[in-house]
């Protein structure tokens, strides 16, 4: 597939390194060959130096045989320009990054289709909804809802008051509540089969409807964590601005940002219930006086990923249960969980989850990374007649680094056995090893 990236930014870059490794046919374009010279010594892809904008550089670029063009520059409407000018030129789809979240709106999704862009990101937007979702269950690391919440993932470290430790997992769960689809152990993650077993300080996550959250909270042994009502977000960048939008209104914000102009813009935006203030959030005595040892949540949302480490380091000590960093360079997600940050937020992982979707012939609804595990989730649609609904899953000969954590049928949510047939229509949720979603989606395809 013939993929051409114009951006050379942060998830411009991320995404090629990552098309690259399945080995697509990638061209990444930007202005600024400096941008581009390192990932091109580095990575098996092609890189041309032009404007996005330029109708002559998209030619040399190839945009009339690309199959998916994105445009992720950090200008809006250069994207929006050169999604228009890539699909006029013969691309087949087109994915835009914006930061205006009025285009986004369902309404809106035929007008800009006309136009001939097939899809709208926004990272920011998608990274404050995960910040949300992790600060409303403060016991784990990460959390998706699928299909409304007919199904849950959760993700759990696993402390001493774990009651699940070094037992085989097919010992657990006699009632069928859960489903552990991965394991993350040091640099290891595990697609764990019934002989496995439950360590202390692994990363837990657990397949489950939404009945049964409560009792994998006792057994992870996270009861003694607070709900959270009290939220501190330090850096009042658009990720901010969007978790406190998003947060439900029973949760009391405060966001600490030393740039006035900013603090005033966010004032005007935010309602009257997020509390902004004016100061450096690394001051430790301004955070105490803030009343951070009063906190059930510390956010760390600054451009530096080191300053919101350290943040949340110091907010741990304090006493503050639960903590997210903004982790931008991916190298640092390892150190994050080693001194045991709580949430790790990458809005490059993010944003190249949401588009990696749209390379697959398969009909999936969502695509998302674990930031902690070399492994993705995948929501697929089953079509009639597919490879997955010839066999019950036993004998389905899914490779070892493939499971099925559970499905939805007719709304209602269920954990799957080997026993279980798939049927055309369910909505199967699927977790893969190292970028293997290529091959899982010819089981549903």
């Amino acid at each position: 597939m013939k993929i051409i990236i114009a951006g050379a930014g942060n998830v411009g870059t991320h995404l090629a390194k990552l098309l690259s490794l399945e080995k697509q046919d990638i061209i990444l374009m930007d202005e600024d060959e400096d941008n581009l010279t390192m990932i091109s010594n580095s990575y098996d892809l092609m890189t041309v130096t032009a404007s996005p904008t330029s109708i002559k550089g998209l030619t040399e670029a190839g945009a009339k045989e690309a199959a998916l063009f994105i445009a992720v520059t950090p200008d809006e409407s250069r994207n929006i320009t050169a999604c228009i000018l890539a699909r006029k030129l013969g691309a087949q789809k087109t994915v835009a990054r914006v930061d205006n979240y009025e285009y986004l709106l369902p309404a809106n999704k035929e007008f800009f289709k006309n136009l001939g862009i097939n899809s709208l990101i926004y990272p920011e937007m998608l990274a404050a909804k995960e910040i949300v979702s992790s600060i409303k269950m403060s016991w784990v690391r990460q959390s998706w809802d699928f299909c409304g919440g007919a199904l849950i993932m959760l993700g759990a470290k696993m402390r001493e008051t774990a009651t699940i430790l070094d037992k085989q997992l097919s010992e657990l769960d006699k009632k069928g509540a859960y489903h552990v689809v991965a394991i993350k152990r040091g640099q290891d993650t595990i697609i764990p089969h019934g002989t496995d077993s439950i360590k202390l300080n692994d990363i837990v996550y657990f397949m489950t409807t939404r009945k049964y959250i409560a009792h994998i909270r006792k057994i992870a042994g996270k009861e003694t964590y607070p709900d959270v009502k009290r939220v501190m977000i330090m850096g009042g960048s658009r990720i901010a601005i969007r978790t406190a939008q998003y947060a439900p209104d029973y949760m009391e914000i405060k966001i600490i940002d030393s740039d006035l102009q900013r603090c005033n813009r966010l004032t005007e935006v935010l309602s009257d219930n997020v509390m902004v203030i004016n100061g450096d959030g690394r001051d430790m005595d301004l955070l105490m006086e803030e009343g951070l040892k009063k906190m059930d949540a510390f956010v760390a949302l600054t451009d530096n990923s080191e300053t919101n480490i350290l943040a949340c380091l110091a907010a741990k000590r304090k006493g503050v249960e639960k903590t997210v960093a903004e982790v931008e360079n991916i190298d640092y997600i390892s150190m994050a969980e080693s001194l045991d940050i709580g949430t790790v937020i990458n809005k490059k992982m993010i944003a190249a989850s949401h588009i990696y979707q749209m390379m697959l012939d398969a009909d999936v609804n969502n695509v998302k990374s674990l930031t902690f595990a070399n492994a993705e989730v995948a929501e697929f649609t089953v079509k009639e007649g597919s490879k997955i609904t010839k066999r019950l899953i036993k004998d389905a000969k899914l490779p070892d680094e493939i499971t099925i954590g559970g499905l939805i049928r007719g709304g209602e949510g269920m954990l799957v056995t080997g026993d279980t047939q798939v049927l055309a229509g369910d909505h199967v949720v699927v977790f893969c090893l190292n970028m293997m979603i290529k091959k899982a989606e010819k089981y549903f395809n």
